[in-house]
């Protein structure tokens, strides 16, 4: 946090993610998902299709917040209706609410049971010794088993391309950016989005703070107003609904903000000039067809930009606001990712 005089108060959970961090830059067990995804795992058999999969998942917010876990969501009403998969989720879980959802599921006869973020990964495996026979995937996880395997977004490359909108975009040279709950998975966004506005002004302002929750708007919207009194004149979030908050500051406030995970203009078509969108469905879909395929096995799973699991949203109306050189330097640097050509740093180290 930097010269913020309300925010102090706002770090507040930041030791409930202390375990289970989902990282990057991985040891060797690590294994990366192509965009076909047709990476697989070389254990398994071909299974029997004939059977209809049962299907759940579990999520730390509403899945309707456009946002983290509406893309989830999303993702699982695909299984329903591409695959004929039986489907359920529960939403607004907490910490500590979670094994208990794993283990309902697993004993209802649930063949996949999916928890969306790096909190669910211990409690994954803690529940996974129990029920062999079902098939435990945790979004951004760090985790793997038998029965476990951990499907990790590059969210950071999504992060990078919003600071550097959000450095093109500022007038007074000073920027925010709010997280929810610390956690590698999304320290790496926070970090990321410095990274990606330093590389367009290196002797800009980015300002930081974490709500130390993943669905209060309120504790959103007030990190980002300090901000804005502070001068920041872009806010970026990685916050889930918590980010909905900061957003509304934004609009309140007549500067313009970033989305995260989902695009986000709806919300403040005039305010949000882009977001990182993460193609979650594509995700949850890779993992998924491992099982019906009977090649699941357990272990950690990467897909970015360049396997179509990343991308930037579109600028809607407010492209004529967006000079061109910002437009041209953001285009040349996603094409410089999904190409390999550059590596967005994933660091998970809170600065």
């Amino acid at each position: 946090m930097k010269n913020m005089r309300k925010l102090a108060a706002l770090v507040l959970a930041a030791s409930m993610a202390a375990a289970s961090l989902a990282g990057c830059g991985k040891t060797a067990e690590t294994k990366e998902v192509r965009e076909e995804t047709g990476t697989k795992a070389e254990a398994g058999t071909k299974a029997e299709t004939s059977k209809t999969l049962k299907v759940a998942l579990c999520l730390s917010g509403a899945a309707n917040d456009m946002g983290w876990c509406q893309a989830a969501y999303d993702g699982l009403k695909l299984l329903e209706s591409d695959y004929g998969c039986e489907t359920a989720y529960t939403e607004n879980l907490t910490p500590d609410d979670i094994e208990a959802a794993f283990a309902d599921y697993a004993a209802n006869g649930f063949d996949v049971v999916i928890g969306h973020g790096y909190e669910f990964g211990d409690p994954a495996v803690e529940v996974a010794g129990q029920y062999p026979d079902t098939k435990f995937i945790v979004t951004e996880g760090e985790v793997s088993a038998g029965n476990v395997a951990s499907y990790v977004t590059k969210c950071e490359e999504g992060g990078y391309v919003m600071g550097m909108l959000a450095a093109g975009m500022s007038k007074s040279n000073k920027i925010g950016f709010v997280g929810p709950i610390q956690g590698a998975s999304l320290v790496k966004i926070m970090n990321g989005f410095e990274d990606g506005a330093k590389s367009v002004k290196p002797d800009i302002e980015v300002q930081t703070a974490w709500t130390g929750s993943f669905t209060d708007t309120a504790l959103g919207k007030e990190a980002a107003q300090a901000m804005i009194d502070n001068g920041a004149d872009v806010i970026g979030h990685c916050a889930n609904e918590s980010g909905t908050g900061a957003i509304n500051a934004a609009k309140e406030g007549k500067i313009y903000a970033t989305g995260d995970s989902y695009d986000q203009n709806g919300l403040a078509p005039e305010t949000v000039l882009s977001s990182s969108v993460y193609h979650i469905p594509k995700v949850i879909e890779a993992a998924f067809k491992t099982v019906e395929e009977g090649t699941f096995a357990g272990g950690i799973y990467e897909l970015g930009m360049k396997e179509g699991a990343v991308s930037i949203a579109s600028y809607h109306e407010l492209e004529v606001k967006i000079p061109d050189e910002v437009k041209a330097e953001i285009e040349k640097k996603v094409s410089a990712i999904t190409s390999g050509e550059f590596t967005v740093p994933c660091d998970t180290k809170v600065r």
